[in-house]
């Protein structure tokens, strides 16, 4: 691959065209999980001079290649670099937990473990959030990061979620509840990690096929409001740690995507959001 001239970078001018150049190149190939390239990337951004984000970035790559001892390192330079640097933070905690888990170096992330984009496009109707329960333990929990894809696995009268290979966890009985019967009339979905919090998991949900027998019932009922739908923001799915997260809602607790279009609010989604359609509905 190749990068911007750095060593013609001498003036301030150049050297901030420079910088944003790498920064733009590092986002983007880590939304499309080239990790080894967008730590390559981010190094070359950090040879112009110190950046917390960049940092932060560098060690969001190395840890999905599962070098997880140099992720932590690069998390604290950037907290170093800015004491307020929640996301590093947050992330030096979790490494924490799973250095004890796994050791400094785990195996990289797995292709297609990262849910697509389009996943967290709101489509009235067709998307909704859930919380997880039944939760894993923390060190399983620790090897899961927003953005992350999740398998939705009907097992008797629960809807089991898996990401990475790990049970993570059990959708709410209410949302659960309905998918379960429309998921045994054909219908499928898709879902992907939203939020990670010390006690809670959220997922986000989207139909991606009804089948004819469905036709008429609706998977999430309750319509968003257009105008609590937030609104794209350049580069916010891979900036959560930063990258993807990506993210990220100013909860103290939570780990969040920032929506990548326009995304289901989560404060939207309310038990009404999955009550039983009238029976004209499923009489249709």
């Amino acid at each position: 691959m190749t990068f911007p001239d750095i060593d013609n970078a001498a003036s301030p001018i150049v050297a901030t065209r420079l910088k944003r150049q790498l920064a733009e190149q590092a986002i983007a190939l880590a939304a499309n999980g080239r990790w080894a390239d967008a730590a390559e990337t981010n190094r070359r951004l950090l040879d112009l001079g110190a950046d917390a984000e960049a940092e932060n970035r560098l060690a969001k790559a190395l840890w999905e290649q599962g070098e997880l001892g140099a992720a932590r390192e690069h998390y604290q330079a950037a907290l170093a670099l800015d004491p307020t640097n929640r996301i590093a933070e947050r992330n030096i905690d979790r490494l924490k937990t799973l250095l004890v888990a796994a050791g400094e170096k785990t195996v990289p992330a797995a292709d297609g473990s990262k849910a697509p984009v389009r996943i967290f496009v709101e489509e009235t109707g067709k998307t909704g959030f859930a919380f997880l329960l039944d939760l894993a333990d923390p060190r399983k929990l620790a090897q899961v990061n927003p953005g992350d894809a999740v398998e939705l696995t009907p097992e008797g009268n629960r809807l089991v979620a898996f990401s990475n290979g790990i049970r993570i966890g059990v959708v709410e009985p209410r949302v659960a509840a309905r998918l379960l019967k429309l998921m045994a009339d054909g219908n499928k979905y898709s879902a992907g990690v939203t939020s990670l919090g010390a006690v809670d998991v959220r997922i986000i949900i989207r139909e991606i096929y009804q089948d004819p027998r469905n036709y008429g019932k609706v998977s999430f009922p309750t319509a968003a409001k257009s105008t609590d739908l937030r609104p794209y923001t350049k580069g916010t799915l891979v900036r959560e740690d930063e990258e993807l997260e990506e993210d990220l809602e100013d909860d103290v607790e939570d780990e969040e995507i920032e929506d990548l279009d326009r995304v289901l609010p989560p404060e939207d989604t309310t038990d009404e959001a999955f009550v039983e359609e009238p029976d004209e509905l499923d009489e249709a």
